[in-house]
């Protein structure tokens, strides 16, 4: 069996080894590296040539978008999943331009990290492409939109499957989140579009260009 060859940044020893454990007990999976800062990242993903690399994006020398770019300038062939603490964090649309195939909040299940994982390295992407296009479209146009009333780039993930018709269940299992984590992104999303249910979301994020008419 072909193993998911996997390198791992952190600049935190402890948060490090305890996502290093977690993975080691996946049969198709083989932590090859870890590092502890983006000029590390860079060194051991051109030397041993990683197929996954988890990246928190704070991280000490360079930080976790700088070194995604020169992996990128570098040919670097990895699929990288970043790390935030929150999923307001301005660098995951820096990340994603840098090449990212997607991010997740840390705290997550370790079954969302497995689900993630093996995602990104079958070359599936943790954020669809429409839905990257538009995150990385907004970065201007949200100056002009008040803070409390942006869509962080999770809520446009449910947003976009929601307009689509997809039950919570759903959408929890298309994101690797819970279902919980899903109706607390519906209500935040409902309250800064100050839309009534689900239909009139929809609406209102189609006539904003958020997401496409289903």
């Amino acid at each position: 069996m072909d193993r998911v060859r996997l390198l791992v940044a952190d600049d935190h020893p402890m948060l490090r080894e305890g996502l290093v454990a977690v993975l080691g007990t996946q049969p198709d999976f083989e932590v090859v590296g870890e590092a502890a800062d983006g000029d590390e990242v860079v060194r051991l993903a051109m030397s041993l040539d990683p197929d996954v690399i988890l990246l928190d994006l704070e991280m000490p020398l360079t930080d976790g978008v700088e070194a995604l770019e020169r992996l990128r300038d570098a040919g670097s062939r990895a699929r990288t999943i970043v790390f935030t603490a929150y999923d307001t964090d301005e660098r995951i649309l820096g990340s994603l331009r840098a090449g990212a195939r997607g991010y997740l909040l840390k705290g997550a299940s370790r079954q969302e990290i497995f689900g993630a994982i093996r995602t990104v390295h079958s070359g599936g992407s943790l954020l669809e492409p429409a839905v990257t296009d538009r995150l990385l479209e907004r970065i201007d146009g949200d100056q002009k939109i008040p803070p409390n009333r942006r869509l962080t780039p999770r809520e446009l993930e449910v947003l976009t499957l929601l307009a689509r018709g997809l039950k919570n269940a759903e959408i929890a299992d298309r994101l690797f989140i819970s279902e919980r984590t899903v109706k607390f992104h519906v209500g935040s999303i409902l309250a800064k579009l100050e839309a009534k249910n689900r239909t009139e979301a929809a609406r209102i994020a189609v006539r904003r260009g958020l997401v496409e008419t289903p």
